[in-house]
């Protein structure tokens, strides 16, 4: 099969690598991809979000499925593009993918739905939850506990252009709940918790996620069908009762309140990083798996899972996420690699032949143990040995979950 994956970061890398192994894979083409996925697939100067450039390399390579990593061309509708003239597309329309699209059109499918939320307020008055009603790359949330808070939230999302929704303040432990969907069933997979935060201790700044790890000791077997059975199932049925059928990866960030799960969003896809921890935890062919959900023929037991757990840290630029980081060289990603981690690519470019760092979240050191503890220490083992001028992490990913080490 002739794959055209979407996409160029960590989550994309990590994708790819668990393409390559499907025994129905050609050729893995991906656009645009980045120097890690080099190394996997061939890679074409496109960008996602050009609909137009997408289905011409799809004709010219005569692409057999295209898998859509990142929200931004699902949201802008490249899906519907490629099913218009015939191609198969592992990722949902753009009126399924309004589930994370608009916070208030999710609100809207979850009371339909019958899904636990948390409470719309009528004003921003804390303690709240600002939230900019478009995508934001995970940083469109402020949580305020104090009005000096609420002012300075929304002095920042004012700066995004989009509508607010002021929810009320949840808390709990959250979690990312999975579902492969083909427009009518979903099958899931492992649970994940992300950090989001910049620093230690859950403090800083909202980011696109400081690391990761999978999957979370306390829900598995029934608890996860269930948990998924809440949040997921009645979501897909209420967009395909709408004519939105969702054939594409579900996730939802789900609270864990002492009052019961509540759902606090909705992607379109899978989530990043906590993909790079999810998939080395898969068994089976997840090609034929996707293959199958963008066809409508969904087969429950395609996938399983394997025991044991992993653990990603994200190596990011200094001042992450008010920054980026161009140009600096990275050493270590090779020793890394020999020690067994998985080390993928988030926002690197080449540069004379050098591995150079390309953006905010630069690198994804993923390893799997028996267990949590043994996981992180072996991702942060191969984490110490990956350098450049600036370089940061959080030190506290999977600490509590872990246990004593």
């Amino acid at each position: 099969m002739r794959v055209l994956l979407v996409g160029s970061g960590g989550r994309e890398h990590a994708l790819a690598w668990k393409l390559a192994q499907s025994p129905l894979l050609s050729e893995l083409h991906v656009a645009p991809g980045n120097p890690g996925i080099a190394g996997i697939g061939r890679c074409h100067p496109v960008r996602g979000d050009d609909a137009e450039a997408v289905l011409g390399l799809v004709r010219a390579l005569d692409i057999e499925l295209v898998v859509v990593g990142p929200e931004v061309p699902l949201v802008a509708g490249l899906a519907d593009v490629l099913r218009s003239v015939g191609i198969s597309v592992y990722g949902p329309s753009r009126s399924a993918a309004a589930i994370e699209g608009s916070k208030t059109f999710a609100k809207e499918v979850m009371a339909a739905a019958g899904v636990p939320t948390a409470a719309i307020l009528d004003e921003p008055v804390a303690p709240c939850v600002l939230k900019a009603d478009g995508l934001a790359a995970g940083k469109g949330v402020v949580v305020c506990r104090t009005e000096a808070e609420v002012e300075a939230g929304l002095a920042e999302l004012a700066g995004l252009g989009d509508a607010l929704v002021v929810e009320e303040l949840l808390e709990g432990p959250e979690v990312s709940v999975f579902a492969v969907c083909d427009g009518v069933s979903a099958v899931a997979l492992p649970a994940a918790q992300d950090f989001k935060r910049a620093y230690d201790g859950d403090d800083g700044p909202n980011t696109g996620g400081m690391g990761s790890f999978a999957p979370v000791p306390s829900i598995h077997g029934d608890e996860l069908e269930r948990l998924v059975d809440l949040t997921c199932r009645p979501v897909v049925a209420e967009l395909a009762a709408r004519g939105h059928a969702f054939a594409g990866t579900l996730f939802a960030g789900v609270m864990l309140t002492p009052a019961g799960p509540r759902v606090l969003e909705y992607n379109c896809r899978f989530g990043d990083p906590e993909t790079q921890s999810l998939l080395p935890l898969l068994e089976g062919d997840l090609l034929s798996m996707l293959a199958d959900a963008a066809a409508g023929e969904l087969d429950p037991g395609s996938v399983g899972t394997r025991s044991g757990a992993a653990v990603t840290v994200v190596l990011a630029a200094g001042d992450y996420p008010a920054g980026a980081d161009r140009g600096s060289a990275i050493t270590g990603i090779e020793a890394a690699e020999e020690r067994g981690a998985l080390v993928f690519h988030a926002g690197t470019a080449l540069h004379d032949g050098l591995v150079v760092t390309n953006g905010g979240r630069i690198l994804n050191v993923t390893a799997v143990g028996a267990d949590l503890a043994e996981a992180r220490v072996a991702a942060y083992g191969a984490a110490d040995l990956i350098q450049w001028d600036g370089v940061r992490r959080r030190d506290d990913i999977a600490l509590v979950a872990s246990g004593p080490t």
